[in-house]
């Protein structure tokens, strides 16, 4: 592999439906891809599975009722800097989506048929951070993908293996792991599409962010605002063709249980 096939441009991504499991999650995750291809003049449908109800270490001050509405305003807000004109939330139990298997994968179903994406950006295996969450949507997608051919390009989130070197003792200090696994990453030359965001983009993602204050405050506090913007600079993605049918099955049968 060499880094002649990595896209540094969305704009061969063309249509692109990006699937995820809470508001800050695109944001985070695909950003300024996302706000690159919409100036392209490439449409961007943007799904969030939930309105992330359960996100807070606080829930006297933010109960569920509470904190969903507020996150949906937020992730508006955001969709808004990036330029993204259609969000949609599923309306699914933040928390639970293990246990929405075949709803959610009925659900994205749905979106492929409607949207008929060139393009699929959403979760790894590992969810990025192991959260179940976030592993579900994964499932979903690619299950959907592959019943319906693998018409579209699938893309998984991913970290670079530079990326996790540098940050790594941040991410524990946050406790940003769900599980005891970590991530191995990939080295940045083995990448499908890898954007390092800076200027104005980078700007833009850091606005879209900071639109998240629920989610997003306390970290940005925590670590500074010139280490933040470092540590979400980089927008990194696989193509998930390589794996065959049989792969990516088995892999999903063995999530599924241990999500169960």
């Amino acid at each position: 592999m060499t880094t002649t096939r990595t896209l540094r441009d969305p704009a061969g991504l063309g249509t692109i439906l990006s699937v995820w499991a809470h508001p800050d999650d695109e944001t985070y995750l695909a950003a300024g891809t996302m706000a690159t291809a919409v100036a392209n003049g490439q449409r961007v449908v943007c799904v969030s599975a939930t309105v992330g109800e359960l996100g807070t270490d606080d829930p006297d001050t933010w109960p569920p009722l509470r904190l969903g509405r507020v996150r949906h305003w937020e992730a508006a807000a955001a969709m808004a800097v990036l330029g993204v004109a259609e969000h949609r939330v599923l309306g699914l139990p933040d928390g639970s989506l293990a246990r929405h298997d075949e709803a959610g994968t009925t659900l994205i179903g749905e979106l492929l048929d409607e949207v008929r994406p060139d393009t699929i950006l959403t979760f790894g295996s590992d969810g990025m951070t192991f959260h179940p969450d976030h592993v579900a949507v994964h499932r979903w997608v690619t299950r959907a993908w592959h019943q319906r051919g693998c018409a579209a390009r699938l893309m998984y989130a991913i970290p670079t293996v530079e990326h996790l070197d540098r940050f790594r003792g941040l991410y524990e200090e946050w406790g940003m792991y769900m599980t005891d696994e970590r991530p191995i990453g990939v080295p940045e030359a083995e990448l499908d599409l890898h954007l390092e965001l800076d200027g104005s983009l980078l700007d833009r993602k850091l606005t879209a962010l900071a639109a998240m204050a629920t989610q997003t405050s306390g970290v940005r506090a925590m670590v500074g605002p010139d280490l933040y913007a470092q540590q979400v600079r980089e927008e990194a993605f696989v193509d998930a063709a390589p794996l065959s049918l049989s792969q990516a099955v088995s892999t999903a049968s063995t999530e599924s249980a241990s999500a169960g």
